[in-house]
């Protein structure tokens, strides 16, 4: 069913919360840390049964300067750097086998999958622990560190995002001036932070895209993980205050106000995950180039494998390919 069902409301919809001010100066400093920390990226070679596509497992640092898996596949026997996409996972998976994921590869492309830290058990392996700050929290990410936002998960794992493209600038099988983010729903709002934190991205695709509109999302529905955060403040009743302004220095719509690359967006009119207006909520806000396909019919998987034929050749456009 439809999840709003005011469509116009929907789709003119802009986020009503303030934005910390100093949201800027948080993520300079947060990045200025981790660039302190050399990315010391890592190669080896993977081993595996496909024949026309080959894939390295890459190690490099990200936040606090732990340790961030990734897998890179690219074209079998590649030598000349290719244009390239950096992907994030959905929430609760990791980067997977390497046999996975094998659409963008297939394309042509340089393909650099990011594992998500503390992830990779409820649908796809993961392979990088999350060495965060404790406190309590309700099982899942949604609230761990929530008590400080210095602490707060999605600050090291947007800083993994940005230092991904930048291991992915140190490969020589990758174009380090033609690179794409992309990812759908959790993977969709880290690409909306990286295109917001970052200049040098030729595209980015954001597939119903998650972190969006913490204020209107904790209250329209019921799905998590956004009701991990109702289910935490079912308890911690005095913390709502001190919940919201934390997550307002993480939210996907206050980044989509800085990015500039090409951007394109998909969303599903019956998502009870990531609804319909938080997803217009960083798409009206989103300060570059824009398109957008609405899905009137699907959830939360959005529009499958045409979202990601759309995606494949939004990203070759941009990418000159």
């Amino acid at each position: 069913m439809l999840i709003e069902s005011d469509l116009d409301a929907v789709r003119r919809h802009t986020i009503a919360s303030e934005e910390p001010v100093d949201f800027d100066d948080f993520w300079q400093a947060t990045l200025a840390e981790a660039q302190n920390v050399d990315l010391d990226v890592r190669v080896q070679r993977v081993e595996s049964v496909l024949s026309l596509i080959d894939v390295y497992d890459i190690t490099f640092r990200g936040a606090g300067g732990t340790d961030v898996k990734a897998w890179l596949r690219v074209p079998a026997g590649a030598t000349a750097p290719l244009p390239a996409v950096v992907t994030y996972v959905g929430y609760g998976g990791g980067r997977g086998k390497p046999e996975e994921s094998l659409t963008w590869v297939a394309a042509g492309l340089a393909h650099l999958h990011m594992d998500t830290r503390g992830q990779g058990a409820s649908w796809s392996v993961g392979d990088t622990p999350d060495a965060g700050t404790g406190g309590p929290q309700i099982p899942g990410v949604m609230t761990r560190g929530i008590q400080n936002r210095d602490d707060f998960y999605y600050r090291r794992l947007i800083t993994d995002a940005v230092r991904a493209v930048d291991a992915a600038k140190q490969l020589p099988q990758v174009d380090a001036t033609r690179i794409a983010v992309a990812g759908g729903s959790q993977g969709g709002g880290l690409a909306l932070a990286v295109a917001g934190l970052r200049d040098d991205l030729a595209a980015a695709v954001a597939f119903v895209p998650f972190l969006c509109d913490f204020g209107r999302a904790t209250l329209i529905t019921d799905s998590y993980p956004y009701h991990e955060i109702v289910d935490y403040l079912r308890i911690h009743r005095d913390q709502a205050a001190s919940v919201y302004e934390v997550l307002g220095s993480f939210d996907a719509v206050f980044h989509a106000r800085r990015a500039t690359a090409p951007v394109h967006f998909s969303v599903a009119l019956m998502d009870a995950t990531c609804p319909a207006s938080t997803v217009y909520a960083a798409f009206n806000a989103y300060a570059g180039p824009k398109e957008i396909t609405e899905w009137a019919f699907n959830g939360h998987e959005g529009g499958g494998i045409e979202d990601e034929t759309q995606a494949i050749a939004f990203v070759k456009k941009h990418l000159g390919v």
